[in-house]
């Protein structure tokens, strides 16, 4: 391999490196703020849980206890660690979401914000798919 090819490569490492860091510390800032919202505010969790899983009976202890096994599934995103599990777990978790809101797409414009799940979709995406290539700043292999 010559020396330009080489170093081709070793930029394109280096910038996949750092673009799927960027990509799990993105999602991780989201999935975080949703945890972190079953703690501060329980009752719209339990909201969100009636109105678009269709799950009844929740309580707070049951969002207090979701959200703290949520906070360590999302430490554990964020750090690299059991990517084939959590980074699946992250894909599958913000799938549902995504999918539970389908009413929410046919009244596009007065749901716009909505739509962002699906560019947060296709990052959950790539990060599992690239999982192995995703190296920079973890703990796992």
């Amino acid at each position: 391999m010559s020396t330009d090819a080489t170093l081709a490569n070793k930029n394109f490492q280096n910038n996949l490196q750092w673009s799927l860091l960027f990509l799990r510390v993105g999602v991780f800032i989201v999935m975080f703020v949703w945890t972190l919202d079953k703690f501060v505010n329980p009752a719209h969790s339990i909201k969100i849980f009636e109105h678009f899983y269709k799950i009844s009976g929740f309580t707070d202890i049951l969002a207090y206890s979701l959200g703290a096994l949520q906070l360590l599934l999302v430490m554990t995103f964020l750090f690299g660690i059991k990517k084939r599990l959590t980074y699946g777990l992250i894909f599958l978790m913000h799938a549902g979401s995504t999918f539970s809101a389908y009413a929410q797409y046919y009244d596009a414009f007065n749901n716009l914000l909505f739509f962002a799940a699906w560019p947060m979709l296709a990052a959950c995406a790539a990060l599992y798919l690239l999982r192995e290539a995703d190296t920079k700043f973890t703990l796992g292999k």
